[in-house]
């Protein structure tokens, strides 16, 4: 991983992080035919390409990452799922599961991530929320709670109604989080998987072709419906480097079948010839100093309290941090307290934005303080209690 250069202009206290060689359009963008696209970088989720990324589309079973990392969080894997008229008669792609039949929840956890299964997610929805209804007010619910507000979950499968929708860059929101349970990326990276209920045995295949094509692949989900076409979130890694893409209508029949795995490649290959991962700001950097009045100390040195790596064109780019604070600030200040933030613009662009925290802390000492300490320390001759003077502000 790349650690840019950091110089400080001591007058503005801008901080500026490796000057751009060339300008950001003159690399080749992706050749994409879907209707909607969109390449983050996972950890960050810096947007590196996208059309139409805030566009609503259906997204046909893309809809199972969240219909999964929901379910990996509200239920627990060896329930057993009775089968209900509901589920049994959803259509295809399914596993044909009977009215009555009993199995356990991370077998039909399996069928949904690795086949696509419709009436698992139906078993499941009702299963984890009650009612296939309450189960995508809670997947609604969880999506905006991630910032992925343009979407709307009707169905847990991904089946097309008039209200069920998202966009490239909030599916990829989705998929980014799904992506930090480790037991999530187990599932979708599973080739085969075989479950028993109480009336059958299942051999489950992943269909994601990804795994097998690409190098560092190890996500996620494929879809497909006559209002959404094919779609694909895929996700690579290469080093340390994570990346997500999102294709929505790529293209119907054969070849928009064929042209969402073309679409997820081009822009994989996109991000992993033209990115590397970099670290602008690290956790304890020095953001400044403080002025502090009314104390002994009259400075006090700042640092920021987290970390930004992201994804940055090889060839360099503008990134400018500005620390925001007060100039000077009255004692008494405690150490480790907030007191600002550093905004991050990438080409002019605001990111993102790094607490800024205090290094040390200040006590107040003036006159009323001084005073204050003296009352205390002669009312507090022979005594054993803890005696506390406050005296008027004058």
């Amino acid at each position: 991983m790349k650690r840019l250069m950091v110089y400080l202009t001591a007058v503005l206290l801008v901080l500026v992080l490796g000057v751009a060689s060339v300008k950001a359009d003159e690399i080749a963008t992706p050749n994409v035919e879907a209707a909607g696209a969109v390449l983050i970088e996972a950890g960050s989720g810096r947007i590196l390409w996208g059309k139409n990324v805030d566009e609503q589309m259906a997204m046909a079973s893309t809809t199972k990452i969240m219909t999964a990392i929901l379910t990996l969080e509200k239920g627990r894997e060896d329930d057993i799922v009775t089968v209900s008229k509901r589920a049994a008669a959803a259509p295809k792609v399914k596993m044909f599961l009977d009215v009555g039949e009993e199995i356990r929840l991370d077998a039909l956890l399996y069928a949904l991530m690795l086949q696509s299964s419709n009436d698992a997610a139906v078993a499941i929805a009702e299963h984890i929320g009650g009612t296939v209804e309450d189960f995508c007010a809670a997947m609604t619910a969880k999506a905006h709670e991630l910032g992925a507000v343009n979407t709307v979950f009707e169905t847990a499968s991904g089946l097309d109604t008039d209200n069920h929708h998202s966009t490239p860059h909030d599916m990829a929101i989705i998929a980014a989080y799904a992506l930090q349970n480790p037991r999530f990326v187990e599932i979708i990276n599973t080739p085969h998987h075989h479950a028993t209920s109480n009336k059958k045995t299942y051999a489950i295949s992943n269909k994601n072709r990804l795994l097998n094509e690409y190098s560092g692949a190890y996500g996620i989900k494929t879809g497909f419906t006559n209002k959404a076409g094919h779609c694909f979130v895929g996700a690579a890694q290469r080093d340390e480097m994570h990346l997500i893409s999102v294709v929505f209508a790529s293209g119907w029949g054969t070849k928009g079948r064929e042209q969402k795995w073309v679409d997820t490649k081009r822009l994989l290959n996109y991000g992993f010839d033209n990115y590397e991962l970099t670290q602008i700001v690290s956790l304890g950097d020095e953001a400044g100093v403080l002025n502090v009045t009314r104390t002994r100390t009259p400075q006090i040195e700042l640092f920021y309290n987290g970390e930004l790596v992201t994804a940055v064109r090889k060839d360099g780019e503008d990134i400018v941090v500005t620390p925001y604070f007060p100039y000077e600030m009255q004692a008494p200040i405690d150490a480790n307290t907030q007191i600002g933030e550093g905004r991050i613009y990438i080409n002019g662009e605001y990111f993102t934005a790094i607490p800024i925290y205090t290094a040390s802390s200040a006590a107040r000492h003036d006159l009323k303080t001084s005073l204050e300490k003296v009352v205390k320390a002669f009312l507090s001759i022979g005594s054993e209690q803890e005696i506390e003077i406050i005296l008027p502000e004058f």
